[in-house]
């Protein structure tokens, strides 16, 4: 399938392409907003990223975006389905808008039984960054840049912010990006541990290239199982957890890959896994 020109004015607001490899390439494409999410475009990847889990011909899903910004967040300026502060509201309009919307958006991230890797390219900001942080795996632009910018617009942290931060950096530096709003650049966001690893400009596509093929051709299965007993890990009290983990490497042993793991660790070769 050729891949829609992002220059054209033509060009969709969000592009997809399935790879050979089975790698499901994401990319949210209006640079002159930033990548800022309409309802549609948040729709639209809810819907590739549920579907990921079910189309055995996935094995990974990168996701990214065109331009100087990986996304500034929702777009404001389009409407996000939240009334404003002005107009009539009922109790729970506000609540049943982030819980189909940007709510929706990081638990596809976070349910996907396919490994999802960001790259980010440029400011992610507000619900943008949750995006980025929700995804498994995080490479960084060095001209990448993180804003918690909730605080600056009077507004509460949304889209799981609160859940998403403290868990990968604590919660006193949470709080402290969270109330100051200041931007973080991609080498203080690596220190932080926020993303996995800062890349030149220059070198993102490639590097997310080579991470995605390595993704690409792992035990599928596996790697969906691992994803869910440490997503689960930071709920859970230790019996719980190598319960769960019992459980996991039970159902797993079931599978093909393990068993060409196994098949191919005693005959001294490399495996192949075929994602099931």
């Amino acid at each position: 399938m050729p891949t829609p020109d992002p220059t054209s004015a033509s060009a969709p607001a969000l592009l997809h392409t399935l790879d050979a490899q089975g790698i499901s390439w994401i990319t949210l494409n209006r640079p002159d907003a930033l990548n800022a999410l309409t309802p549609t475009q948040r729709d639209d990847l809810i819907t590739l990223l549920e579907g990921a889990t079910t189309d055995p011909t996935v094995r990974a899903v990168v996701l990214t975006a065109t331009g100087k910004g990986f996304c500034a967040g929702a777009d404001l300026r389009v409407g996000t389905g939240t009334p404003p502060p002005t107009a009539e509201r009922h109790a729970g309009d506000i609540s049943r808008t982030l819980r189909q919307g940007a709510q929706r958006l990081i638990t596809a991230v976070l349910d996907c039984e396919k490994p999802v890797l960001a790259a980010v390219n440029g400011t992610a900001a507000g619900l943008g960054a949750h995006l980025a942080l929700a995804c498994d795996l995080v490479l960084a632009a060095e001209s990448a840049r993180f804003i918690e910018v909730f605080a600056r617009r009077g507004l509460v942290p949304d889209g799981g912010g609160a859940y998403l931060l403290p868990r990968l950096i604590g919660p006193q530096r949470a709080k402290e990006l969270m109330f100051f709003g200041d931007a973080i650049d991609a080498t203080e966001a690596a220190r932080l541990g926020l993303v996995n690893r800062v890349v030149p400009d220059a070198d993102l596509e490639k590097t997310t290239r080579a991470w995605a093929d390595r993704l690409a051709a792992a035990p599928t299965r596996a790697l969906a199982l691992t994803k869910q007993l440490v997503n689960a890990s930071l709920e859970s009290d230790r019996t719980t957890a190598l319960a769960a983990e019992a459980a996991a490497q039970e159902i797993n042993m079931t599978t093909r890959d393990a068993q060409e793991g196994v098949q191919a660790f005693v005959e001294r070769r490399q495996p192949a896994y075929r994602g099931h």
